[in-house]
Protein backbone atom coordinates (compact mmCIF):
# COMPACT_ATOMS: atom_id res chain seq x y z
CA UNK A 1 0.00 0.00 0.00
CA UNK A 2 2.83 2.41 1.27
CA UNK A 3 5.03 2.12 -2.13
CA UNK A 4 1.91 2.49 -4.32
CA UNK A 5 1.03 5.82 -2.19
CA UNK A 6 4.55 6.90 -3.80
CA UNK A 7 6.05 7.12 -7.10
CA UNK A 8 10.03 5.70 -7.22
CA UNK A 9 11.96 6.65 -10.09
CA UNK A 10 15.58 7.55 -11.80
CA UNK A 11 17.33 10.19 -12.46
CA UNK A 12 16.19 11.41 -15.89
CA UNK A 13 13.12 10.06 -16.30
CA UNK A 14 9.36 11.16 -15.97
CA UNK A 15 6.78 10.82 -13.68
CA UNK A 16 3.54 11.13 -15.22
CA UNK A 17 0.89 12.72 -13.00
CA UNK A 18 -1.72 10.10 -13.63
CA UNK A 19 0.74 8.14 -12.19
CA UNK A 20 1.61 10.21 -8.84
CA UNK A 21 -1.64 9.88 -6.09
CA UNK A 22 -3.15 12.30 -4.87
CA UNK A 23 -2.68 12.39 -1.09
CA UNK A 24 -4.35 13.46 1.60
CA UNK A 25 -2.00 16.03 3.79
CA UNK A 26 -1.83 13.95 6.94
CA UNK A 27 -0.89 10.39 5.08
CA UNK A 28 1.59 12.67 2.99
CA UNK A 29 3.33 14.19 6.01
CA UNK A 30 3.18 10.83 7.44
CA UNK A 31 5.01 9.29 4.62
CA UNK A 32 7.31 11.35 3.95
CA UNK A 33 8.48 11.21 7.88
CA UNK A 34 8.84 7.45 7.05
CA UNK A 35 11.15 7.78 4.28
CA UNK A 36 13.39 10.62 6.08
CA UNK A 37 13.72 8.14 9.10
CA UNK A 38 14.67 5.80 6.24
CA UNK A 39 17.50 7.95 5.55
CA UNK A 40 15.96 9.64 2.12
CA UNK A 41 16.77 13.52 2.11
CA UNK A 42 14.49 16.41 0.64
CA UNK A 43 15.79 17.17 -2.72
CA UNK A 44 12.96 19.85 -3.33
CA UNK A 45 9.95 20.83 -2.22
CA UNK A 46 7.48 23.71 -3.51
CA UNK A 47 3.88 24.22 -4.15
CA UNK A 48 1.67 24.97 -7.49
CA UNK A 49 -1.67 26.82 -7.61
CA UNK A 50 -4.51 25.11 -8.78
CA UNK A 51 -8.06 26.40 -8.93
CA UNK A 52 -8.95 24.07 -6.05
CA UNK A 53 -6.01 24.78 -3.46
CA UNK A 54 -2.38 24.57 -3.36
CA UNK A 55 -0.72 21.68 -5.10
CA UNK A 56 2.49 20.60 -2.98
CA UNK A 57 5.20 18.15 -4.21
CA UNK A 58 8.08 16.59 -2.74
CA UNK A 59 10.86 14.81 -3.81
CA UNK A 60 13.52 13.09 -1.93
CA UNK A 61 16.48 11.07 -2.66
CA UNK A 62 17.43 7.45 -1.51
CA UNK A 63 20.89 8.51 -2.59
CA UNK A 64 22.33 4.83 -1.99
CA UNK A 65 19.81 3.22 -4.05
CA UNK A 66 19.81 5.91 -6.84
CA UNK A 67 16.50 6.19 -6.63
CA UNK A 68 13.85 9.54 -6.43
CA UNK A 69 10.73 9.33 -4.71
CA UNK A 70 8.24 11.47 -5.14
CA UNK A 71 4.81 12.63 -3.68
CA UNK A 72 1.83 15.38 -3.91
CA UNK A 73 -1.00 17.01 -2.01
CA UNK A 74 -3.05 20.02 -1.99
CA UNK A 75 -2.91 22.37 1.34
CA UNK A 76 -5.20 25.93 1.64
CA UNK A 77 -5.32 28.53 4.46
CA UNK A 78 -2.90 26.19 7.32
CA UNK A 79 -1.48 23.14 7.42
CA UNK A 80 0.71 21.33 10.12
CA UNK A 81 4.31 22.33 9.92
CA UNK A 82 6.46 18.91 9.23
CA UNK A 83 9.58 21.41 9.77
CA UNK A 84 9.48 20.28 13.61
CA UNK A 85 9.72 16.89 12.84
CA UNK A 86 12.18 17.40 9.70
CA UNK A 87 14.58 20.39 9.93
CA UNK A 88 15.69 20.59 6.68
CA UNK A 89 11.82 21.16 5.04
CA UNK A 90 12.25 25.07 7.36
CA UNK A 91 12.80 27.02 4.46
CA UNK A 92 10.81 24.70 2.10
CA UNK A 93 7.99 25.52 4.20
CA UNK A 94 8.48 29.29 4.43
CA UNK A 95 8.54 29.82 1.01
CA UNK A 96 5.61 28.08 0.82
CA UNK A 97 3.90 30.33 2.81
CA UNK A 98 5.35 33.62 1.06
CA UNK A 99 4.66 32.58 -2.76
CA UNK A 100 1.01 31.44 -1.63
CA UNK A 101 -0.55 32.95 1.83
CA UNK A 102 -1.02 29.43 3.41
CA UNK A 103 0.33 29.18 6.82
CA UNK A 104 2.52 26.11 8.07
CA UNK A 105 0.96 25.62 12.01
CA UNK A 106 3.74 25.09 14.24
CA UNK A 107 6.13 25.92 12.08
CA UNK A 108 9.42 27.36 14.72
CA UNK A 109 10.46 30.39 12.51
CA UNK A 110 8.11 31.58 10.44
CA UNK A 111 9.07 34.45 8.78
CA UNK A 112 9.70 36.32 4.62
CA UNK A 113 12.66 33.95 2.77
CA UNK A 114 12.53 36.58 -0.30
CA UNK A 115 10.32 39.05 0.90
CA UNK A 116 8.33 39.53 -2.29
CA UNK A 117 4.92 39.56 -2.80
CA UNK A 118 2.78 36.08 -2.91
CA UNK A 119 1.62 34.93 -6.60
CA UNK A 120 -1.38 34.97 -5.35
CA UNK A 121 -3.69 37.05 -3.97
CA UNK A 122 -4.23 35.75 -0.43
CA UNK A 123 -4.55 36.76 3.74
CA UNK A 124 -1.40 38.28 4.69
CA UNK A 125 0.29 36.13 7.11
CA UNK A 126 3.01 38.11 8.31
CA UNK A 127 0.73 40.51 10.81
CA UNK A 128 0.85 43.34 8.70
CA UNK A 129 -2.36 45.39 6.89
CA UNK A 130 -3.92 44.15 3.68
CA UNK A 131 -1.60 44.86 0.74
CA UNK A 132 1.72 45.68 2.51
CA UNK A 133 4.40 43.50 2.59
CA UNK A 134 8.09 43.54 4.26
CA UNK A 135 10.84 44.50 2.64
CA UNK A 136 14.12 42.66 2.74
CA UNK A 137 15.30 42.70 6.10
CA UNK A 138 12.78 44.23 7.75
CA UNK A 139 11.23 41.27 10.30
CA UNK A 140 11.68 40.61 13.82
CA UNK A 141 15.42 39.37 14.39
CA UNK A 142 15.64 36.23 17.11
CA UNK A 143 17.34 37.97 20.23
CA UNK A 144 19.53 36.54 23.10
CA UNK A 145 18.54 38.56 26.59
CA UNK A 146 20.91 38.78 29.31
CA UNK A 147 23.68 40.72 30.59
CA UNK A 148 26.61 42.03 28.50
CA UNK A 149 25.11 40.54 25.77
CA UNK A 150 25.03 42.62 22.47
CA UNK A 151 23.82 42.56 19.05
CA UNK A 152 26.05 42.86 16.23
CA UNK A 153 24.64 44.12 12.45
CA UNK A 154 26.11 43.51 9.29
CA UNK A 155 25.27 44.13 5.89
CA UNK A 156 23.12 44.40 3.65
CA UNK A 157 25.86 46.61 2.25
CA UNK A 158 29.60 45.67 2.66
CA UNK A 159 32.73 46.71 2.42
CA UNK A 160 34.09 45.18 -0.61
CA UNK A 161 32.09 43.84 -4.06
CA UNK A 162 30.02 41.33 -2.65
CA UNK A 163 26.32 40.87 -2.92
CA UNK A 164 23.61 42.28 -0.32
CA UNK A 165 23.04 39.71 2.45
CA UNK A 166 22.27 40.28 6.26
CA UNK A 167 23.75 39.10 9.29
CA UNK A 168 22.67 40.08 12.68
CA UNK A 169 24.84 38.34 15.52
CA UNK A 170 23.83 37.67 19.26
CA UNK A 171 27.00 38.06 21.34
CA UNK A 172 28.31 37.43 24.83
CA UNK A 173 31.39 38.80 24.56
CA UNK A 174 33.03 37.63 21.37
CA UNK A 175 31.47 34.94 21.77
CA UNK A 176 28.78 34.34 18.73
CA UNK A 177 25.93 32.46 20.68
CA UNK A 178 23.29 32.69 17.76
CA UNK A 179 23.45 33.66 14.23
CA UNK A 180 20.65 35.11 12.14
CA UNK A 181 20.82 35.38 8.40
CA UNK A 182 18.90 37.31 6.21
CA UNK A 183 18.45 37.14 2.70
CA UNK A 184 16.20 38.10 -0.25
CA UNK A 185 17.63 41.52 -1.42
CA UNK A 186 18.27 40.58 -5.45
CA UNK A 187 15.17 38.50 -5.87
CA UNK A 188 15.05 38.50 -9.52
CA UNK A 189 11.66 35.80 -10.35
CA UNK A 190 14.09 33.40 -12.17
CA UNK A 191 11.39 30.60 -12.09
CA UNK A 192 8.65 32.59 -13.32
CA UNK A 193 10.64 33.25 -16.21
CA UNK A 194 10.93 29.49 -17.03
CA UNK A 195 7.08 29.18 -16.84
CA UNK A 196 5.11 28.64 -20.33
CA UNK A 197 6.04 27.76 -23.80
CA UNK A 198 9.80 27.80 -23.74
CA UNK A 199 12.10 29.77 -26.25
CA UNK A 200 15.46 29.73 -26.81
CA UNK A 201 15.54 32.55 -24.06
CA UNK A 202 15.19 29.91 -21.09
CA UNK A 203 18.43 28.24 -20.98
CA UNK A 204 19.97 31.85 -20.74
CA UNK A 205 17.82 32.97 -18.16
CA UNK A 206 18.60 29.53 -16.71
CA UNK A 207 22.41 30.42 -16.65
CA UNK A 208 21.97 33.34 -14.43
CA UNK A 209 20.46 31.57 -11.46
CA UNK A 210 24.09 31.93 -10.13
CA UNK A 211 26.59 33.34 -11.92
CA UNK A 212 29.22 31.52 -10.61
CA UNK A 213 27.61 28.53 -11.57
CA UNK A 214 26.55 29.28 -15.09
CA UNK A 215 27.61 25.72 -16.44
CA UNK A 216 26.13 23.93 -13.53
CA UNK A 217 22.80 25.62 -13.97
CA UNK A 218 22.54 25.61 -17.68
CA UNK A 219 23.41 21.71 -17.43
CA UNK A 220 20.55 21.14 -14.68
CA UNK A 221 17.92 23.10 -16.83
CA UNK A 222 19.37 20.91 -20.03
CA UNK A 223 19.12 17.64 -18.62
CA UNK A 224 15.66 18.36 -17.41
CA UNK A 225 13.98 19.24 -20.68
CA UNK A 226 15.89 16.80 -22.39
CA UNK A 227 14.19 14.22 -19.90
CA UNK A 228 10.77 15.78 -20.94
CA UNK A 229 11.48 15.68 -24.44
CA UNK A 230 13.09 11.69 -24.33
CA UNK A 231 16.41 13.63 -25.63
CA UNK A 232 19.95 11.83 -25.61
CA UNK A 233 22.85 14.23 -26.11
CA UNK A 234 25.48 12.67 -28.13
CA UNK A 235 28.77 11.61 -26.00
CA UNK A 236 30.54 13.97 -27.36
CA UNK A 237 28.73 16.48 -26.18
CA UNK A 238 28.01 15.00 -22.66
CA UNK A 239 31.95 14.39 -22.43
CA UNK A 240 32.33 18.51 -23.04
CA UNK A 241 30.19 19.42 -20.89
CA UNK A 242 31.12 17.62 -18.24
CA UNK A 243 34.97 18.92 -19.05
CA UNK A 244 33.37 22.37 -18.41
CA UNK A 245 31.91 21.69 -15.39
CA UNK A 246 35.24 20.59 -13.93
CA UNK A 247 36.92 23.59 -15.28
CA UNK A 248 34.31 25.23 -13.20
CA UNK A 249 34.71 23.66 -10.19
CA UNK A 250 38.64 24.04 -10.28
CA UNK A 251 38.43 27.95 -11.01
CA UNK A 252 36.07 28.51 -8.23
CA UNK A 253 37.84 26.10 -5.43
CA UNK A 254 41.22 27.49 -6.55
CA UNK A 255 39.45 30.80 -6.36
CA UNK A 256 38.40 30.07 -2.92
CA UNK A 257 41.54 28.50 -1.41
CA UNK A 258 43.36 31.76 -2.74
CA UNK A 259 40.34 33.59 -0.66
CA UNK A 260 40.95 31.63 2.07
CA UNK A 261 44.73 32.25 2.76
CA UNK A 262 44.18 35.95 1.84
CA UNK A 263 41.72 35.74 4.92
CA UNK A 264 44.71 34.44 7.26
CA UNK A 265 47.24 36.88 6.05
CA UNK A 266 48.87 34.58 4.14
CA UNK A 267 49.41 37.08 0.84
CA UNK A 268 51.49 33.90 -1.55
CA UNK A 269 48.47 31.53 -2.03
CA UNK A 270 46.19 34.17 -2.07
CA UNK A 271 48.06 35.94 -5.11
CA UNK A 272 49.30 32.77 -6.67
CA UNK A 273 45.38 31.21 -6.72
CA UNK A 274 43.98 35.05 -7.31
CA UNK A 275 45.80 34.47 -10.86
CA UNK A 276 45.28 30.88 -11.24
CA UNK A 277 41.74 31.41 -11.54
CA UNK A 278 41.91 33.33 -14.14
CA UNK A 279 43.85 31.03 -15.80
CA UNK A 280 40.97 28.12 -15.51
CA UNK A 281 38.28 30.66 -16.53
CA UNK A 282 40.13 31.36 -19.20
CA UNK A 283 40.32 28.06 -20.83
CA UNK A 284 36.62 28.02 -20.23
CA UNK A 285 36.68 31.18 -22.82
CA UNK A 286 38.48 28.94 -25.35
CA UNK A 287 36.27 26.15 -25.03
CA UNK A 288 33.04 28.81 -25.87
CA UNK A 289 33.85 32.57 -25.70
CA UNK A 290 33.09 33.32 -22.02
CA UNK A 291 34.92 32.95 -18.95
CA UNK A 292 31.81 32.00 -16.97
CA UNK A 293 30.97 29.41 -19.88
CA UNK A 294 27.63 31.05 -20.83
CA UNK A 295 26.38 29.61 -24.08
CA UNK A 296 27.64 26.46 -23.90
CA UNK A 297 25.47 24.20 -22.68
CA UNK A 298 22.18 23.89 -24.28
CA UNK A 299 19.05 21.84 -24.74
CA UNK A 300 20.11 18.51 -26.37
CA UNK A 301 23.87 18.50 -26.65
CA UNK A 302 26.48 21.71 -26.76
CA UNK A 303 26.98 24.91 -28.66
CA UNK A 304 30.80 24.61 -29.04
CA UNK A 305 33.14 21.93 -30.07
CA UNK A 306 36.30 20.67 -28.78
CA UNK A 307 38.59 20.32 -31.86
CA UNK A 308 41.65 18.56 -32.04
CA UNK A 309 44.31 21.46 -32.14
CA UNK A 310 42.14 22.60 -29.09
CA UNK A 311 41.96 19.19 -27.03
CA UNK A 312 45.90 19.08 -27.14
CA UNK A 313 46.16 23.18 -26.03
CA UNK A 314 44.30 21.77 -23.09
CA UNK A 315 45.69 18.97 -22.34
CA UNK A 316 49.78 21.13 -22.06
CA UNK A 317 48.24 24.12 -20.08
CA UNK A 318 46.55 21.77 -17.84
CA UNK A 319 49.42 20.30 -16.93
CA UNK A 320 51.23 23.61 -16.53
CA UNK A 321 48.45 24.53 -14.41
CA UNK A 322 48.23 21.48 -12.33
CA UNK A 323 51.77 22.35 -11.24
CA UNK A 324 51.44 25.81 -10.73
CA UNK A 325 47.94 24.64 -8.45
CA UNK A 326 49.69 22.23 -6.38
CA UNK A 327 52.48 24.57 -5.68
CA UNK A 328 50.22 27.24 -4.83
CA UNK A 329 48.01 25.51 -2.44
CA UNK A 330 50.52 23.47 -0.76
CA UNK A 331 52.58 26.36 0.57
CA UNK A 332 49.68 27.38 2.67
CA UNK A 333 49.08 23.76 4.12
CA UNK A 334 52.60 23.07 4.70
CA UNK A 335 52.80 26.23 6.67
CA UNK A 336 51.78 25.91 10.58
CA UNK A 337 50.30 29.46 10.97
CA UNK A 338 47.68 28.77 8.32
CA UNK A 339 46.79 25.08 9.34
CA UNK A 340 46.36 26.80 13.34
CA UNK A 341 43.99 29.21 11.61
CA UNK A 342 41.87 26.52 9.92
CA UNK A 343 41.84 23.97 12.42
CA UNK A 344 39.06 23.63 15.02
CA UNK A 345 37.23 26.97 13.40
CA UNK A 346 33.07 26.94 12.37
CA UNK A 347 32.74 23.02 13.01
CA UNK A 348 29.10 21.58 12.28
CA UNK A 349 28.79 18.49 13.31
CA UNK A 350 27.38 15.80 11.09
CA UNK A 351 24.31 15.00 13.09
CA UNK A 352 23.25 18.99 12.48
CA UNK A 353 24.51 18.80 8.86
CA UNK A 354 22.34 16.07 7.77
CA UNK A 355 19.38 17.22 9.96
CA UNK A 356 19.85 20.54 7.89
CA UNK A 357 20.27 18.66 4.38
CA UNK A 358 23.30 20.20 3.73
CA UNK A 359 24.50 18.84 0.32
CA UNK A 360 27.96 19.30 -1.88
CA UNK A 361 31.15 20.85 -0.44
CA UNK A 362 29.48 21.69 3.39
CA UNK A 363 28.10 18.23 3.47
CA UNK A 364 31.42 16.13 2.53
CA UNK A 365 33.55 18.01 4.93
CA UNK A 366 30.92 16.67 7.64
CA UNK A 367 31.33 13.69 6.71
CA UNK A 368 28.31 12.72 4.73
CA UNK A 369 28.74 11.26 1.34
CA UNK A 370 26.39 13.51 -1.28
CA UNK A 371 27.51 13.76 -4.61
CA UNK A 372 24.85 13.54 -7.61
CA UNK A 373 27.64 12.23 -10.11
CA UNK A 374 27.73 8.88 -7.32
CA UNK A 375 23.95 8.76 -6.39
CA UNK A 376 21.99 10.15 -9.62
CA UNK A 377 24.79 10.37 -12.58
CA UNK A 378 23.65 11.31 -16.31
CA UNK A 379 25.62 11.21 -19.23
CA UNK A 380 29.60 10.81 -18.58
CA UNK A 381 29.07 9.46 -14.96
CA UNK A 382 26.51 6.75 -16.27
CA UNK A 383 29.60 4.20 -16.41
CA UNK A 384 30.87 4.95 -12.87
CA UNK A 385 32.34 7.98 -10.49
CA UNK A 386 34.86 7.09 -7.66
CA UNK A 387 33.92 7.67 -4.20
CA UNK A 388 33.48 11.37 -3.62
CA UNK A 389 36.17 12.88 -1.45
CA UNK A 390 35.03 13.39 2.34
CA UNK A 391 36.42 14.96 5.43
CA UNK A 392 35.13 14.44 8.74
CA UNK A 393 35.99 16.95 11.19
CA UNK A 394 33.55 19.74 9.16
CA UNK A 395 35.46 23.17 10.28
CA UNK A 396 37.09 25.27 8.07
CA UNK A 397 40.04 22.99 7.50
CA UNK A 398 37.55 20.39 6.38
CA UNK A 399 36.23 22.34 4.10
CA UNK A 400 39.64 23.82 2.96
CA UNK A 401 41.53 20.72 2.45
CA UNK A 402 38.43 18.73 0.64
CA UNK A 403 38.71 21.66 -1.82
CA UNK A 404 42.56 21.15 -2.44
CA UNK A 405 41.55 17.13 -3.14
CA UNK A 406 38.64 18.16 -4.84
CA UNK A 407 41.07 20.65 -7.40
CA UNK A 408 43.49 17.54 -7.54
CA UNK A 409 40.29 15.01 -8.80
CA UNK A 410 39.40 17.36 -11.29
CA UNK A 411 42.23 17.67 -13.21
CA UNK A 412 42.55 13.65 -12.95
CA UNK A 413 38.78 13.87 -14.67
CA UNK A 414 39.75 16.53 -16.75
CA UNK A 415 42.62 14.41 -18.03
CA UNK A 416 40.24 11.40 -18.67
CA UNK A 417 37.90 12.93 -20.19
CA UNK A 418 40.30 14.92 -23.08
CA UNK A 419 42.16 11.46 -23.54
CA UNK A 420 39.28 9.47 -24.27
CA UNK A 421 36.70 11.98 -25.97
CA UNK A 422 33.99 10.62 -27.85
CA UNK A 423 33.81 11.47 -31.74
CA UNK A 424 30.35 12.13 -33.47
CA UNK A 425 27.64 15.34 -33.14
CA UNK A 426 27.20 17.86 -30.65
CA UNK A 427 23.67 18.22 -30.38
CA UNK A 428 20.41 16.32 -30.63
CA UNK A 429 17.24 18.72 -31.47
CA UNK A 430 14.60 18.25 -28.57
CA UNK A 431 11.46 16.96 -29.31
CA UNK A 432 8.04 18.39 -27.44
CA UNK A 433 7.72 18.14 -23.90
CA UNK A 434 5.78 15.37 -22.36
CA UNK A 435 2.68 17.02 -20.95
CA UNK A 436 1.08 16.17 -17.91
CA UNK A 437 4.33 14.89 -16.30
CA UNK A 438 6.81 15.94 -13.46
CA UNK A 439 10.55 15.88 -13.99
CA UNK A 440 13.59 16.27 -11.83
CA UNK A 441 17.25 17.12 -12.76
CA UNK A 442 20.06 16.85 -10.49
CA UNK A 443 23.76 17.82 -11.20
CA UNK A 444 27.10 17.94 -9.10
CA UNK A 445 28.04 21.77 -9.31
CA UNK A 446 31.03 23.11 -7.96
CA UNK A 447 29.34 24.03 -4.97
CA UNK A 448 26.73 20.92 -4.43
CA UNK A 449 23.99 19.53 -5.80
CA UNK A 450 21.83 21.72 -8.49
CA UNK A 451 18.10 20.86 -8.74
CA UNK A 452 15.72 21.40 -11.40
CA UNK A 453 12.05 20.31 -11.46
CA UNK A 454 9.54 21.02 -13.69
CA UNK A 455 5.58 19.80 -13.86
CA UNK A 456 3.82 20.11 -17.19
CA UNK A 457 0.56 20.98 -18.23
CA UNK A 458 -1.51 19.22 -20.75
CA UNK A 459 -0.58 21.23 -23.41
CA UNK A 460 3.41 20.08 -22.89
CA UNK A 461 4.09 23.84 -21.76
CA UNK A 462 5.84 24.29 -18.08
CA UNK A 463 3.47 25.10 -15.70
CA UNK A 464 5.39 25.67 -12.57
CA UNK A 465 9.39 25.84 -12.36
CA UNK A 466 11.45 25.04 -9.30
CA UNK A 467 14.97 25.83 -8.72
CA UNK A 468 17.19 24.73 -5.55
CA UNK A 469 20.68 25.99 -5.59
CA UNK A 470 22.83 24.62 -3.06
CA UNK A 471 23.28 27.63 -1.04
CA UNK A 472 19.31 27.60 -0.30
CA UNK A 473 20.13 24.09 1.79
CA UNK A 474 23.68 25.12 3.65
CA UNK A 475 23.15 29.08 4.80
CA UNK A 476 21.76 27.41 7.85
CA UNK A 477 24.83 25.73 8.19
CA UNK A 478 26.74 28.51 7.89
CA UNK A 479 24.65 29.66 11.33
CA UNK A 480 25.65 26.50 12.85
CA UNK A 481 28.85 26.69 12.71
CA UNK A 482 29.42 30.05 14.10
CA UNK A 483 28.06 29.34 17.46
CA UNK A 484 30.14 29.35 20.38
CA UNK A 485 33.37 31.00 17.91
CA UNK A 486 34.89 34.18 17.61
CA UNK A 487 32.81 36.60 16.01
CA UNK A 488 36.15 37.81 14.67
CA UNK A 489 36.24 34.40 12.92
CA UNK A 490 33.19 35.17 10.66
CA UNK A 491 35.05 36.36 8.16
CA UNK A 492 36.59 32.82 7.30
CA UNK A 493 34.18 31.05 8.33
CA UNK A 494 31.69 32.43 5.59
CA UNK A 495 35.04 32.27 3.21
CA UNK A 496 35.12 28.64 3.63
CA UNK A 497 31.72 27.72 2.65
CA UNK A 498 31.50 30.56 -0.10
CA UNK A 499 27.87 30.37 -0.50
CA UNK A 500 25.66 32.23 -3.06
CA UNK A 501 23.39 35.03 -2.67
CA UNK A 502 21.80 35.00 -5.85
CA UNK A 503 21.68 31.59 -5.98
CA UNK A 504 19.20 31.76 -2.93
CA UNK A 505 17.50 34.98 -4.07
CA UNK A 506 16.49 33.66 -7.25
Amino acid sequence: MRRSQLSRFRHGTVVPLNELPLLDYARFGELLLEEVASDARVVTYFGRPTAEAIEVYAVLSHDWKNELVASRTRVSGSFASLTPRCPQLHLFERELAEQYGVRPEGHPWLKPVRFHAPWVDAADIWGRPPGEHPVPGDMPFYRVAGDEVHEVAVGPVHAGVIEPGHFRFQCHGEEVLHLEISLGYQHRGIEQLLVGDLSGAAIVRAETAAGDTSIGHAMAHSQLLESLAGCEPPDRARAIRAIALELERLANHVGDLGALAGDVGFLPTASFCGRLRGDYLNLTAELCGSRFGRGLVRPGGVGFDLDDRRRDYFAERLQTLERETRGAVELSFDSPSVLARYEGVGPVSTDDAEALGMVGVAARACGLVRDARLHHPYGTWDSGFDTPVIELDGDVFARANLRRREVYASLRLIGQLLGDLPAGSLKNRPGPLAADSLAVSLCEGWRGELVHAAVTDAAGHIERYKIVDPSFHNWSGLAMALRGQQISDFPLCNKSFNLSYCGFDL
